[in-house]
């Protein structure tokens, strides 16, 4: 769970004061959206609320707080350590993570090389903290779906924006890593490309993903994919959001050499997630052994069901 320290530590000192109460309840925490010049918006326990001069939530608009410009470069100053230059790499792929493997998502102006590709970014005038969650437990009741006489099944997670898709993903790997009640522990690699699994800072992970995990940070899926069949011979390889036709290839060759795959993919149910172009091979051909798939009911995120490999229901 998110520490208030953790989340006290993003602002610079002159800015602690107000940010005291938010911090303290770190665990109800999930977003803090800023823009230069506009209100300060709170998403705490799937509400949203506006920063108060007094450091309190609000619902009403006119009593929020605005982000200035010379606040806002304070404090990307900050979170960079006072070094930009050390963290062009994060800033040019548009967000950082930092210790407690919080995310920080930013926008401003980009600028292209003439190849097209993004060569940095500058005036950034937007920020969208994300609060990570670490919930040891969350995978506990598909683990039972997962395996199959000890063996555990390649594995689709299905999920709509914002219902925990990936903090059930992180619990999985853990758990497939350390071993459980239904198999021995194996060897996980985990692609992290936007650094949300492991949460990784200075490349050391901030979320515990198990004793036998191994993470590629910052790496495309396709090609962390193959760097880690060659280099690391994992049992399993775990990748969040799949979104195009090269994903699926590799995840065809991690299947080839032998290994498990679980991954995650956007959907709002699961004929919605098979209709997606580059998933037409996985209805036709009954790639995964399980399909796990995410939703809100009454506002609090589940599992809604589980199907198997003939998209048959093995849980609702």
């Amino acid at each position: 769970m998110a520490g208030s320290e953790e989340i006290l530590h993003i602002f610079p000192d002159y800015m602690r004061e107000r940010w005291r109460k938010v911090a303290a309840a770190p665990d109800n925490l999930q977003e803090i959206r800023l823009r230069i010049g506009k209100e300060i918006i709170i998403i705490s326990d799937n509400k949203e609320w506006y920063l108060g001069d007094d450091g309190e939530l609000t619902e009403e608009h006119e009593k929020s707080v605005l982000i200035s410009e010379r606040d806002m470069e304070a404090i990307l100053n900050h979170i960079c350590e006072y070094s930009l230059y050390a963290f062009a790499d994060e800033i040019r792929q548009g967000f950082l993570t930092i210790p407690g493997g919080h995310r920080i998502g930013l926008a401003g102006q980009v600028i292209l090389q003439e190849e097209g590709k993004i060569r940095n970014m500058k005036h950034i005038g937007y920020m969208n903290v994300r609060i990570s969650h670490e919930i040891k437990g969350a995978a506990d009741g598909v683990l039972p779906y997962i395996y199959e006489d000890g063996k555990l099944l390649d594995t689709l997670l299905i999920s709509p924006p914002g219902c925990g898709k990936t903090t059930l993903l992180r619990d999985m790997i853990r758990q497939v890593s350390d071993g459980n009640r239904y198999a021995k522990g194996m060897n996980v690699g985990v692609v992290d490309e936007r650094s949300e699994l492991a949460g990784s800072y200075l490349g050391r992970p901030q979320n515990d993903i198990g004793m036998r995990t191994d993470i590629l940070d910052g790496c495309p899926k396709v090609l962390g994919m193959m760097m880690m069949i060659r280099s690391m011979a994992p049992k399993a390889v775990a990748v969040d959001e799949l979104g195009c036709e090269e994903d699926m290839k590799a995840v065809y060759q991690v299947m080839r050499s032998g290994s498990r795959i679980i991954a995650t993919v956007h959907g709002d149910s699961l004929e919605d997630a098979m209709h997606k172009n580059f998933l037409t091979d996985i209805r036709e051909q009954k790639v995964f052994g399980r399909y796990i798939l995410l939703g809100k009911v009454k506002g609090k995120c589940m599992v809604k069901a589980i199907y198997d490999r003939s998209f048959a229901l093995c849980y609702e």
